[in-house]
């Protein structure tokens, strides 16, 4: 008897070899992506967000060549960015909520923090060969000024278009104290101490992001339940007393060992009952899927040294390891890629 194969069995196709269509779409994807992107840089949808314009006023609005701009508006109309009408464009429904920056859904800062990457992927042949990743952590964690500000306030953005799932997924009633090890601009802190009453959060953080996590504390009004402590995760003493840990989109910069030791330290900080709560974008096990997840392990393998993905059931095994008792792992609500998993303090 013949040796079963374990690869997935492949789709019917013609006699050529299959149907084309995905690798010519992949082959092109980025025509796409750089017309949003450079709309949203340029501020189209902020021009357009008061009325329908012509090619020639949203071009003179905005110091651009008129024919070169009507081009890219009308592919923005392709897109599904914008709506056409005789000579005017506007905004389509989507755009006027999650580009226009003033809109309270706005993922405009978000969409420049992905502009800020799409060199960087360039360099995905060149990361592939020297094994280490294009872009330094520190140009976005302090170092540059201007992406600083676009990855904070973009992680902002995000986090209040899914943050919103997570106090309904995790219980925290009657806990009063949290340490959010690495929440970047304190968007989830803010959230979960509005949901439980009496909760608090410090949140540790680099000094170059809790500068700019400040601002945002302060104009959201949760600077008086959410404190910036300035720190490195990995290096930090993170002292004790705490009823709850929470580390939020920090696993996919870190290696397995230092995932095992942030779990390790965090169960120094906690109180005995106390929970630790990690939230991240994870792989199914063994790393190639859901296809988001496999694709953002390569974003973190070209920004970060030792940035990838990791599986949720992996996560769980290593917070058993370290002590950690009644593991539970959920996933947020689709579309949302992220998953959680939480343990209790033995």
């Amino acid at each position: 008897m013949g040796r079963q194969s374990t690869w997935p069995a492949q789709a019917d196709g013609d006699d050529q070899g299959g149907d084309p269509t995905t690798i010519i779409e992949l082959s092109t994807a980025y025509w796409g992506s750089q017309t949003l992107l450079t709309a949203n840089r340029l501020k189209i949808f902020d021009t357009l967000a008061d009325a329908a314009l012509t090619a020639k006023e949203v071009a003179t609005r905005l110091k651009l060549d008129e024919r070169m701009t009507a081009l890219l508006l009308n592919a923005c109309v392709a897109l599904g960015l914008c709506e056409k009408g005789g000579d005017g464009f506007r905004n389509s429904r989507a755009s006027a909520t999650f580009l226009v920056s003033n809109s309270p859904s706005s993922m405009a800062n978000a969409i420049q923090y992905s502009d800020d990457l799409y060199g960087t992927w360039g360099d995905l042949e060149r990361a592939l060969r020297t094994g280490t990743a294009p872009k330094s952590a520190a140009t976005y964690l302090g170092e540059d000024e201007e992406q600083t500000r676009h990855f904070v306030y973009g992680m902002h953005d995000r986090t209040l278009a899914i943050g919103r799932a997570l106090p309904e997924m995790i219980d925290l009633t009657g806990r009063k104290r949290m340490l959010d090890v690495g929440g970047g601009p304190g968007t989830y802190s803010a959230l979960l101490t509005e949901r439980f009453s009496g909760l608090r959060s410090e949140v540790l953080e680099l000094a170059g992001v809790a500068r700019i996590a400040r601002e945002i504390l302060d104009k959201t009004g949760a600077a008086e339940r959410v404190t910036m402590l300035e720190g490195d995760y990995l290096s930090s003493d993170y002292g004790t007393g705490y009823d709850v840990v929470l580390m939020s989109g920090m696993f996919h910069r870190e290696s397995e060992a230092n995932c095992r030791r942030l779990i390790d330290k965090a169960r120094g900080c906690l109180e005995p009952h106390g929970l630790l709560v990690v939230s991240d974008i994870f792989a199914d096990a063994g790393g190639a899927s859901p296809t988001f997840a496999a694709l953002f392990g390569l974003n973190m393998m070209l920004t970060a040294p030792d940035g990838g993905i990791h599986a949720d059931i992996e996560v769980a095994g290593w917070m058993t390891d370290a002590g950690f008792t009644g593991i539970d792992r959920q996933n947020f609500p689709a579309p949302m890629p992220h998953r959680i998993v939480t343990g209790v303090n033995a």
